[in-house]
This record gives structure tokens, C-alpha cells and sequence, in this order.
């Protein structure tokens, strides 16, 4: 089977042509070799390897995190226990950003009670009370 080019391999793994050149330069998928006519042409692999991202990035993890991830992923005897540590560590990490929405929603409700004025923005007590809220 013939490589991909750029546009092919972006539509195939569902990203932008821009997110393909940005992986690449952040050495998250190789740099390929070049057709004679110098567009590049990507390895069928790369699809599985760009969807693999693309996944990971919308389960939250970083681009640091996702590369230590392909890096496991490469070497096929490192210990599962790897990956689920990663996997445990984002789950606690987004537990707390949880944690921390629920607090700042709490904080803005109250805020949002203690005001029910119409009065002209200049008489607006809601941004007297901002000052009074207590941090999250």
C-alpha cells in the first residue's frame, strides 16, 4: 500500500493538517521520508498513531503525558501497571479540577442570590460582593 500525504493521513486519523505538522515537529509521529516530488508521505501506521492522540488528548491527557504513553506503548514488554498508574493519576487529577468546578459553581450561586437589583451597573452590588467571595 502507498503512503499518505499529509491531507490524506490528516482526514483518515479525523485531525487538521496543522495538528499532523505540529506532531511532528513536537516528535510525537515520525518525520517521513519524501516522495521525488517532495510532498511527504506517511506510513499507513500514522493513522493508528494519530488517532491514538487524538483520543488520549480528548481524555484529558497533556502532550507530555501522551508521549510517555506512545513510549510505553512502543516498548510491548513494559508492565501494564505503567499505563495505569498514568491512567490513576489522571483520574485523581481530574477528580479535583471536579472538585474545583463545583466549588467555583457554589461560589458564583451565591453570588448570583445575594443580588437581584436592577439598579444602573454603577449602583451594581454584584461586583461590590466579588470582592467578598471567598476564594476557591
Amino acid at each position: 500500500m502507498p503512503g499518505l500525504t499529509i491531507g490524506k493521513l490528516a482526514h483518515a486519523a479525523g485531525v487538521a493538517v496543522d495538528t499532523v505538522r505540529f506532531y511532528e515537529r513536537r516528535g510525537l509521529i515520525a518525520d517521513p521520508p519524501r516522495r521525488s516530488s517532495g510532498y511527504r508521505e506517511y506510513p499507513a501506521g500514522a493513522v493508528h498513531r494519530l488517532r491514538f492522540i487524538r483520543r488520549a488528548k480528548g481524555l484529558g491527557f497533556s502532550l507530555r503525558e501522551i508521549e510517555e504513553l506512545l513510549t510505553l506503548r512502543a516498548g510491548p514488554t513494559a508492565p501494564c501497571g505503567e499505563v495505569r498508574g498514568q491512567i490513576a493519576a489522571k483520574l485523581t487529577d481530574i477528580q479535583a479540577r471536579i472538585d474545583d468546578l463545583g466549588r467555583m459553581g457554589a461560589a458564583l450561586e451565591e453570588l448570583y442570590a445575594r443580588c437581584e437589583s436592577t439598579d444602573p451597573l454603577g449602583d451594581c452590588p454584584m461586583l461590590d460582593l466579588l470582592g467578598e467571595v471567598e476564594s476557591v
